[in-house]
This record gives C-alpha cells, structure tokens and sequence, in this order.
C-alpha cells in the first residue's frame, strides 16, 4: 500500500457525499459524528449489542500525559519484573502464544530508539489536540458537564519504589500536562482511602476523565441520530471498491455502498484490510475491571493509580472501578478469572472504600506493533479509510480523530500531523 496523504492535495471538490463507519466504539462514533455533521450522509454499521467494548470498559481517563509509546527499550527491560507471575500487569497467556508471539517479534523491531523518538513526537502532537476537541464535540452534544479536567494522582506504598517513582514522574515529559509533589491535604485525602500507609505521591494536572461512561455513550449515540446520522445492525464481512466506491458485505448477504468507506471496528479491522492486502498486525490487548457501587468512596476525588499494583481506582457517576492488565491475547479467547481476583485482593488489601455489589468486566484495546494508532485515507483506494489501534488511548484520543479524519476527507488540514499514523508504514 503507498503513503496515505494528510490533507494535501485533496480537493474540497472530492469531499464525499455518503460515508459507512464501520464500528461503534468511540473512535467510529467520534468518526460517524463528525462526518454527519460535515455535511456526509452517514451510516454506522455495528453489530446489536450493549456497548460495553474497550471505550466503556476502561478507566475512565483522558491520558494526555502517556506521550511515550509503550514500544520501547523502556519497557522491554522492565518487562520481567511486570509479568503476571510476579505480581505485575503483563500476561501472555501460553495459550495465546500464537497470536502474542509475533506480534512481540514486531514491537521488538519497533523499539529502537529513532522509531521510539518519532513515535513520541508523534503522539505528543496528537495527545496535545485530544482535551480540546473533547470539549468541543461534548459542547455539541449537550454532555460538557461529563468533563472533569482534575487531573489525577499516582500514589506509591513502597518507600524505594515512591522515590524512584516520583523522580520518573516529576522528570518526564508529559506533553500539555504538569507533575508536581502533593499538598499535606491532598495526601491526607489519599490516605484515607486506605489502611496501607502510602509511602509518597504526585498529582498530574492537565488530564482528565469523563464523569460517567454509559451516559457519555448515549449522549454521542443520541447527538449522532440528531445530527441526521443512521445506524444498522449488522456485522460488515467484506469491503472491496467497485468503481469510485466502496461496497461494504453484510453478513447477511446485503450490500451497501458509500464513497468512502471508514473502518473503525478495533481488531477486526485486520481481517477486513487483509484481502485488500493491506497489513494491519493489530492484537487484542486485553484489560480487566471490578466495579461496585460507589459508597464511601468521596464523589470529587481524581482517578487513583496505585502504581505499587499497576492499578487505577476511578469514582464515576454512582460506582467505582478498579482497573489493571495488559493481556496479549486473541479476541475469542476466554477470559482469565485470576485477573479479577487479583484485583479484588489489591482492593481488599488495601481495604478501599469501595462498596459488595462488585461486576466484572474484560474487554480488548486494539494495539498495534509501535503503540501508535492508524489514522488515515489510502492512496491507492480513495473511498478507504481507518482509524483504529488506539491501544491505551482510545479514549482520550477518539474525538481528535474523528475530528482529524473528518478533516482529512474533506480537504482540510488536521489538527495534527497523520503521516505518521498511516497504514503505510506496515509496509
């Protein structure tokens, strides 16, 4: 596949009349809405299910702060001291070794340290757009009061672990985010959170998180509709152009056509692309979570990483969530019962005020190779386009892709740089 462009060269001529967005975790609703409201009629395709993948499942935060792509020599020499069986966040699973195996083999070839320095300037770039076009799609749909802007706090138990932690912390580059040591008040706050005596913590200001996920859900679902846009449950099995169209397969055997097709469908998009012969080695990274009624839990704290335990607590609308894992798996695979009993053991450990009433959850972020996403319009199939491997970020990310590639199609300039996210650089 060649170079997809960033906006150059496109004319507002060839600004398409019909879109299909295929997928509807946020990065295709944020994709749909953008395009419905540039005037594009617009279908979003998705199965009939309740929206509870990666976008719903996670904690709840507006990341700006992770300017540093996970595909680096970083985090390969801490990579043994993270695994699952000795207490860290990391799985690979031996019976998903077929899938994490050479996906390991590609992040190794991306974690030199040129590609980790352009990756980083990469997403610095994008990360410094992703609050601001969240404040102006919520301000769209009515929903501005689901931004809190609080920032929040990193908290360490081990004294060792918290001086080599805050000095990380307080020394790294976070993009359009500030780190700084904790007040004696804030400190306090945190402590009573817990019987554990913690041994130091930071605050990082600038981040975010959205107040209540299900409700942001049908906020966007419903100012889409509003916006004119049409929905369709389906799945999408195959996507072929025909002409100066794309023409997306149902599995049902019903055929829809629309000048530019987007696909947006998280790690299916791998087999979608493949018969084109475009390479998208996305894996599903797996993350868990516990969530109880909120009870004691004080309603304006900030989320908590509890960095000790690779953890973080969020207090949402009317419960908690506890939150952790970075499994490399397949999408089928099942699920792994020790991941929530750990996390009911680090809650119960901890002795959080966290209410009885505890659901689970397991949900897959769609990760590329280089821990950068795929944002863009191919050059040898003008009605294709993608924005999907968003791994971490796929929340705070979501609405300044949307934004981004609604620009794009339409001739304008982005509000970050997207040669760096193209397919293209898959080869």
């Amino acid at each position: 596949m060649s170079e997809a462009g960033t906006g150059q060269g496109i004319k507002k001529s060839s600004c398409p009349a019909t879109a299909i967005v295929i997928g509807d975790g946020l990065v295709g609703l944020a994709c749909a809405i953008e395009l419905q409201q540039r005037g594009i009629t617009t279908r979003l395709i998705a199965p009939e299910q309740p929206w509870r993948g990666a976008s719903w499942g996670n904690a709840g935060h507006l990341a700006v702060e992770q300017t540093a792509p996970l595909a680096s020599l970083a985090t390969l020499h801490s990579l043994p001291r993270r695994l699952f069986s000795f207490g860290g966040a990391a799985s690979f699973p031996r019976r998903a070794i077929k899938y994490w195996l050479p996906f390991s083999l590609r992040l190794l070839r991306r974690s030199t340290p040129s590609r980790f320095r352009s990756g980083k300037a990469a997403l610095a770039e994008a990360l410094a757009t992703a609050i601001p076009a969240w404040q102006r799609l919520l301000e769209q749909a009515g929903g501005r009061s689901l931004l809190r802007l609080d920032g929040h706090f990193i908290v360490w138990e081990d004294k060792a672990s918290a001086a080599k932690g805050m000095a990380h912390w307080l020394n790294s580059d976070v993009g359009t985010a500030h780190v700084r040591r904790v007040t004696a008040s804030e400190m306090a706050d945190l402590q009573a959170l817990t019987s554990t005596s913690l041994a130091g913590a930071v605050r990082v200001e600038g981040s975010g998180q959205i107040a209540d996920m299900t409700a942001l859900g049908e906020y966007l679902h419903r100012y889409y509709r509003q916006c004119g846009g049409t929905r369709i449950s389906a799945k999408v099995v195959q996507i072929e152009g025909e002409g100066s169209q794309g023409v997306a397969t149902l599995e049902t055997g019903e055929v829809l056509r629309a000048d530019i097709l987007v696909v947006a469908a998280g790690t299916a998009c791998r087999d979608l692309l493949a018969p084109l012969g475009i390479h998208a080695p996305v894996i599903a990274e797996r993350g868990y979570h516990i969530q109880s009624d909120a009870t004691a839990w004080p309603p304006a704290m900030p989320p908590v990483v509890f960095e000790d335990r690779a953890m973080i607590v969020t207090r949402f609308a009317d419960s908690v969530r506890a939150a952790s894992f970075v499994e490399f798996s397949g999408a089928d695979c099942p699920p792994d019962p020790r991941k929530w009993a750990r996390l009911r053991s680090h809650v119960k450990a901890l002795e959080l005020p966290v209410g009885t009433a505890i659901s689970e959850w397991m949900g897959i972020r769609p990760t590329l190779p280089d821990y950068l996403p795929a944002i863009g319009r191919d050059a040898e199939r003008p009605w294709l386009a993608y924005a999907f491997g968003h791994q971490h970020l796929g929340l705070t990310l979501s609405a300044t892709s949307g934004q981004a590639l609604g620009a794009l199609l339409c001739g304008d300039r982005p509000d970050f740089d997207l040669k760096p996210f193209s397919l293209s650089r898959f080869g």
